[in-house]
């Protein structure tokens, strides 16, 4: 299972966060939630994203825009227009004074802005989980990548507006479900362009020989892997191997397999309650010491730690997580 496949049928998949925001200019609402990965799709009207560091970009009707977190970023009426409304992490809002907004902008149970029928209608959905695996998924991405009409497909579109405006049961389920393809066909299409800075595990597909072994190391990160057993498996020799996976990824074999390891083990400890011995075990380390030592040296926090503090900034069922009229 490959990062982008672990990452839409993991827990994130089933925390994600949807909205229908409308509204009237003038506006400029300012996240602040340190949310992993946003996704935007205007239905009506004109709205810009602007970065904290990079320069604004326009969206119109037909686009969509993947907004990379942790860091604020404005969506807005004009890419110079102050906030208005500050979006805090828990996706609760308040004016920038610090007054509550949650029930003054409510207009429904997913419906959400200053106006009921505003000239902006957005669709919005948010992953929310900053476990490692979804950090290799969105690093896929550039911190704001906007796409064209041609590059966003109109029948997703469509069902995700359907669901946010028509209640009906297991409506959660279907929204996870559609954002988890949007963000599929998203990532998919920023690969596809020419030029696109790709992470390693994107990279190497390219290969095919590289593809097998990196398919072998996403199914089986446990398994007693070395160099020459994977070239083995793909038929090539161990230096053919090493060489073709260097070219392709940026890394050896085994530094890769490193890096997914441990980028498992962080997701586990975000999304259990498992041990750091079992973890380890999952993972292909033999002692919790070794792993926590690797995991330390990677992360600059022991496993303990880095689960204790990623509860704090984000806990599980976050208020306004499910069914609240605020963003």
């Amino acid at each position: 299972m490959d990062p982008l496949s672990r990452f839409l049928t993991g827990p994130r998949a089933r925390a994600a966060f949807a909205l229908r925001v409308v509204m009237d200019p003038p506006f400029a609402i300012e996240v602040r939630d340190e949310a992993a990965l946003t996704v935007i799709v205007p239905v009506r009207g004109q709205a810009w994203i602007v970065p904290d560091h990079a320069a604004p970009q326009s969206l119109g009707p037909g686009q969509a825009a993947a907004v990379r977190g942790p860091g604020p970023y404005r969506v807005a009426d004009s890419a110079h227009r102050a906030p208005t409304v500050v979006i805090d992490p828990g996706q609760s809002c308040r004016t920038p004074d610090g007054e509550h907004l949650g029930t003054t902008m409510a207009h429904g149970v997913r419906t959400w802005g200053n106006s009921a029928e505003g000239d902006t209608v957005m669709l919005i959905g948010t992953y929310r989980s900053e476990a490692a695996v979804g950090a290799l998924v969105t690093s896929a991405l550039p911190p704001l990548a906007v796409f064209t009409q041609q590059e966003t497909d109109p029948a997703l579109r469509g069902l995700l507006e359907r669901e946010l405006t028509t209640a009906g049961p297991g409506q959660e389920i279907a929204l996870d479900r559609i954002l988890d393809l949007l963000l599929l066909d998203l990532v998919r299409a920023w690969a596809r362009r020419a030029g696109a800075s790709l992470p390693s595990w994107v990279a190497g597909t390219g290969d095919p020989v590289v593809s097998q072994a990196l398919a072998m190391l996403h199914e089986q990160p446990a398994g007693p892997w070395t160099v020459a057993e994977l070239a083995r498996r793909v038929h090539v020799s161990r230096a053919t191997l090493a060489a073709r996976f260097r070219a392709a990824v940026g890394q050896p074999p085994m530094a890769y397999l490193t890096t997914w390891r441990l980028a498992l083990a962080a997701d586990r400890l975000v999304d259990s309650t498992a041990t750091t011995a079992t973890i380890a075990a999952e993972v292909g380390y033999s002692s919790a010491f070794t792993f926590s030592t690797a995991f330390t040296r990677s992360y600059g926090a022991s496993p303990t730690a880095y689960r204790r503090a990623t509860h704090v900034r984000h806990p599980r069922n976050p208020p306004g997580s499910r069914g609240s009229t605020s963003p």
